[in-house]
C-alpha cells in the first residue's frame, strides 16, 4: 500500500530536505517506487541534492494548475529505475493551491508509487497546512538544541490538530562528544520535550553534507554505518 510521508522541521538548518532525498534514495536502493515532492514553496532544495537541477523545467505549481501533467512535470533519477522527483516552484506567488488540491495529488501519486516523500516547509504556516492535507506521516526533524526541539514540538502539534495521525521524529547532526560531555541536551531530556516516538539518531558527518552539496546522497556511496542507519530509519518508519 501506498504511503504518503511528510518530513517537517520548526527551523530552517536542521537537515530537513537533506534526510528527505537519503530516505528516498534508501527506498529506492531496495527496489520500491519512490517520488520526491518538493513542497518548501519558495525555497526548493532537493533538486540540488539530488544533483537534477538542470532537469527541472516544470514544477508542482504548473501540475496543479493544471498546465501540465504529473508525468511531464517529474524528473527521472536514472541512477535508479524507480526514483523520481517533483521540484517546486521557487516563486511564491505562483503557488495558488488549495489543500484539496494537494491532497488531489498525492492520491494520483498512491497510484504510480510505493513511497511518496514530501519535503514540507519549515515552520508554522499557511503553507504547512496546505501541503500537509492527505499524508499519512509525519516525520519531524530536529537537531539536539533546545530551540530546534521546542519549534519542532510545536510543529508536531500543529501538524495533530491538522489531522496528521502518526507522527514521528529523528534528531539530526548529533556530535557524540557534546553529547556525552552534557553539553546537549540528553537523549533522556529530548524525548520528554517531543512526546512522539524517537525514529532514529543521525550522527554529524561532513560526508553527510559534502555528499548532499555533489548532489549525491550519502547512501548512494555503498556500505558505511552512515547507510545502515538510514537503512534501519527506513525500517522502523515502515512499521508505523
Amino acid at each position: 500500500m501506498s504511503r504518503v510521508v511528510f518530513v517537517a522541521s520548526g527551523k530552517g538548518g536542521v537537515g530537513k530536505s537533506v534526510f528527505a532525498s537519503n530516505l528516498g534514495a534508501t527506498y529506492a536502493e531496495r527496489g520500491l517506487k519512490v517520488v520526491l515532492v518538493d513542497m518548501n514553496i519558495g525555497l526548493r532544495n532537493l533538486d540540488i541534492y539530488m544533483g537534477l537541477e538542470n532537469k527541472v523545467i516544470f514544477d508542482v505549481a504548473d501540475v496543479l494548475d493544471q498546465v501540465v501533467s504529473i508525468k511531464k512535470a517529474m524528473v527521472r533519477d536514472r541512477r535508479f529505475q524507480n526514483l523520481y522527483l517533483l521540484a517546486t516552484t521557487q516563486k511564491r506567488e505562483k503557488f495558488k493551491a488549495k489543500p484539496e488540491d494537494v491532497k488531489s495529488l498525492y492520491d494520483q501519486l498512491r497510484e504510480r508509487f510505493d513511497i511518496i516523500i514530501v519535503d514540507g516547509p519549515a515552520g508554522v504556516n499557511e503553507e504547512l497546512r496546505i501541503a500537509s492535507t492527505g499524508v499519512d506521516l509525519a516525520v519531524m526533524v530536529a537537531t539536539p538544541e533546545y530551540v530546534s526541539l521546542r519549534d519542532a514540538d510545536m510543529v508536531e502539534q500543529t501538524l495533530r490538530r491538522f489531522g496528521v495521525k502518526d507522527r514521528v521524529y529523528i534528531v539530526n547532526k548529533v556530535n557524540k562528544v557534546f553529547l556525552a560531555s552534557g553539553r546537549l541536551p540528553s537523549v533522556e531530556t529530548i524525548t520528554s520535550i517531543m512526546k512522539v516516538p524517537l525514529l532514529g539518531i543521525i550522527q554529524y558527518d561532513d560526508s553527510i553534507h559534502l555528499a548532499a552539496n555533489c548532489g549525491s546522497p550519502i547512501v548512494f556511496q555503498g556500505d558505511s554505518y552512515i547507510t545502515r542507519n538510514f537503512n534501519k530509519i527506513a525500517d522502523r518508519l515502515i512499521g508505523y
